[in-house]
Formats: structure tokens, sequence, C-alpha cells
């Protein structure tokens, strides 16, 4: 194993990518802010679909002649 390690000079998975993140402040911006996004999203989706778990049954689309839309 260490001389995989020594091969690459020493570097592990992770510094390569804290350095192709960190060599360049644009780069680092960019990571921030699409993470940001992501993150913002994937919390997002997990708590709608948590609440829907638990209100099933008590939403306004569960009322059998309340949630149906008029047939056009």
């Amino acid at each position: 194993m260490e001389a995989a390690a020594s091969a690459r000079g020493g570097r592990g998975l992770f510094e390569g990518i804290y350095r192709f993140v960190m060599r360049r402040n644009s780069v680092y911006v960019t990571f921030v802010i699409a993470g940001a996004f992501l993150g913002e999203r994937a919390v997002d989706y997990g708590v709608h679909k948590l609440w829907e778990y638990n209100n099933v049954g008590k939403r306004y689309e569960d009322i059998p002649v309340l949630g149906q839309r008029p047939a056009e």
C-alpha cells in the first residue's frame, strides 16, 4: 500500500480533490454555490417526502370530493 501512495507522490484522493477545488478562488466559489444549491434541493425533497408520509389522509388532495378537479 505504501508503494501505491509513494507512486502518486504521497497524495490521497481527498487531497487531490482539495487541491483541485482550492487552487483558484473562482472554482472554490462555484463549488460552494453549487453545493449550497444541491444541498437545498436535497433537504427540500427529503422534508417534502417526510411531510407527505406523516400526513397521508389529512391533505386536501386526500379528501374525495374536494380534492378532485371538475371534469371538463
